[in-house]
């Protein structure tokens, strides 16, 4: 989504509704047509039993069929038996149409309930996806989308019409005989506490449900992208026993909702039938006292099968209900969620940058308290190569963060060509910046699209020469299909060097006016390395350059070395005269490079 404004469930699925506001008029249509054939079902059955074999007097609701009867009661039976077929039938086209329409509308909903999901997701912080189980968000994505189909579309016309067809069935059963419906009546408190009145803990266990799929699909996750590692250290029994654990939860959760779904679905059973038992008992009296025609008896009969099954279906809509609100308060939740980082209105469009970098005091955490960058400020001159060295944990990626806009520093500025970063506007501002993670992040798809995730319009001319600059043509070629070579989910089947100098391709395509390489070449062998420091020397030429490295192989070329500790700049300078210093800098460069002689001073803290 280009907008960041947060956008309520209610409110999307508002919108959704009244952009099919015709297809629900027409549903609504073959609703009120279903509604009516269930009512008239059962008449041609009375108007046989009473009126034809029994040669009662039409009542004057009826007098209209008097013309059928007077042909006679073979040809009589004959029509209105006919009757019940065609009823059926248009029962049955109003029944097909009002439930694809409404299927239709469901099915639509869930796509833009997905894409309105998934769009605020990518908006959201990179902490809160720090904090957030991969398969929760999954669940919430798949699953939960999918328990609200039925509810916003198809239950909710389905619950109108039952509603509808028991209230009209009441309605001419008073008509015919108040007192049988009175005892109909009298099944009904029975009826709503069995459908309704475990609604509370049915709705509780589905939301416990849910929590728990998401936990057992965060593990699947977690397990099958670690799967070299649970190999390596043979600890398949162990992950075995965690997901039986968390999928035993799910288990017993599911039992406790589908055992009480089945009691209230029971429930409605035996009351329907003991209602029925005092209906026909009742009626059959009626007749043998001469106060009921026996066709009146069969709609009764009738109707009390025919609305003790729309009842027995809201019990099934109310369980549908209870989950999918669930469901819906899981997505509300996340909706609810305001992106930390939203666009000046006004920001700046990049379309190039110079290069020059200035921090100025800046403090950062990650919301837990402890500081992570504390009053850091330094300036990078346009074309510069610049070093950003230090320990694990110093805050050198989190500089790299800051700077593609992932954080919001909590105090100080940090200015891009004298232009304060939040001026610009945040996405043409990352097509600016070519970056190069520790991680060689790749898609399952061809090489030739992961190089071309960075220009997404790229010619396989520019594919190509990108791939050249960062020496990954070579290798590339080798390959069986070249670059239509798909590659597994990560780059798993490539190397670690084979895809860096992919991910080293993204970036060139790019033409960015800025680098910034996260540990480029931390995990690869000597010859990538090499391969990867050629490709920087040529490519740095006019752009400024950022590398965040642990290993100090090359750094003596760099134009400026940033040295962090504990969240602070405490030295600053090219290599020679940081060595000259004979400070941190010069201890943490000779415990990497003893065979030159020089016995690190091992300064403590600064």
């Amino acid at each position: 989504m280009a907008d960041t404004k947060t956008r309520t469930l209610a409110a999307i699925v508002r919108e959704h509704l009244s952009e099919v506001r015709g297809s629900l008029i027409l549903s609504a249509f073959c609703m009120a047509g279903f509604t009516l054939t269930e009512l008239i079902a059962p008449w041609p059955l009375k108007i046989i039993f009473d009126h034809i074999l029994l040669d009662k007097r039409l009542p004057g609701s009826l007098i209209w069929l008097s013309p059928v009867i007077s042909f006679g009661k073979p040809a009589a039976v004959i029509v209105i038996s006919l009757s019940i077929l065609l009823i059926a039938l248009f029962r049955g086209v109003f029944a097909y149409f009002q439930s694809f329409i409404t299927s239709r509308i469901g099915y639509e909903l869930v796509y833009r309930l997905r894409s309105e999901l998934f769009g605020h997701l990518q908006q959201l912080s990179l902490s809160f996806h720090a904090r957030v189980r991969t398969g929760e968000l999954l669940t919430k994505v798949v699953s939960d989308t999918s328990a609200l189909k039925d509810v916003f579309a198809e239950s909710a016309l389905t619950f109108t019409s039952h509603l509808l067809t028991v209230v009209g069935m009441f309605i001419i059963m008073f008509t015919l005989n108040w007192r049988m419906g009175l005892i109909v009546l009298a099944t009904f408190p029975f009826l709503s506490y069995a459908l309704f009145g475990v609604y509370r803990r049915i709705k509780a266990s589905a939301r416990m449900q849910r929590e728990r799929e998401g936990a057992v699909a965060s593990r699947i996750h977690e397990v099958l992208s670690s799967l070299q590692i649970v190999r390596a250290f043979a600890r398949e029994k162990l992950e075995q026993e965690r997901f039986d654990r968390d999928s035993t939860y799910t288990l017993e959760e599911g039992i406790r909702t589908a055992r009480m779904e089945a009691a209230a679905t029971r429930s409605v059973e035996i009351i329907s039938a003991a209602g029925l038992c005092a209906v026909v008992l009742f009626g059959a009296l009626q007749v043998i006292g001469g106060r009921m025609l026996p066709g009146e008896v069969l709609i009764f009969t009738a109707y009390l099968t025919s609305m003790y099954k729309p009842l027995r279906t809201l019990a099934r809509i109310s369980s549908q209900y209870s989950k999918a609100m669930a469901s819906a308060e899981r997505i509300a939740e996340i909706l609810r969620i305001e992106p930390e980082l939203v666009d000046d209105k006004q920001g700046v469009k990049v379309s190039s940058l110079k290069g020059e970098i200035a921090f100025r005091d800046v403090s950062f955490d990650y919301g837990d308290g402890i500081d992570v960058l504390n009053n850091v400020s330094f300036t990078i001159s346009p074309g510069e190569r610049v070093a950003l060295v230090g320990a694990s944990g110093a805050g050198k990626s989190t500089i790299a963060n800051l700077l593609l806009r992932f954080y919001q520093p909590q105090s100080g500025k940090i200015l891009i060509d004298g232009l304060e970063i939040e001026k610009y506007q945040r996405q043409s501002l990352r097509r600016r910046i070519g970056v190069v993670m520790q991680e060689s992040i790749l898609i399952g798809a061809s090489i030739r699209e992961n190089i071309a995730y960075g220009k997404t319009d790229a010619t396989d001319e520019e594919i190509e020469e990108a791939a050249i600059e960062a020496s990954a043509h070579e290798f590339i070629s080798k390959l069986p299909e070249g670059y239509e070579t798909i590659i597994g989910e990560r780059g798993s089947t490539l190397s670690g060097g084979q895809r860096q100098r992919i991910c080293l391709a993204r970036a060139i395509i790019k033409q960015p006016s800025l680098l910034i390489l996260d540990e480029p070449t931390s995990a690869i062998d000597a010859e990538s390395t090499m391969l990867i420091q050629n490709a920087l020397n040529k490519l740095q030429q006019g752009k400024t350059m950022i590398v965040i490295s642990h290993q100090f192989a090359g750094i003596e070329e760099f134009d400026q070395i940033l040295v962090l500790k504990n969240g602070r700049i405490i030295e600053q300078g090219t290599h020679t005269q940081l060595i000259a210093l004979k400070g941190y800098y010069h201890d943490l460069f000779y415990l990497q490079h003893p065979h030159t002689g020089n016995e690190p001073f091992l300064h403590g803290p600064s």
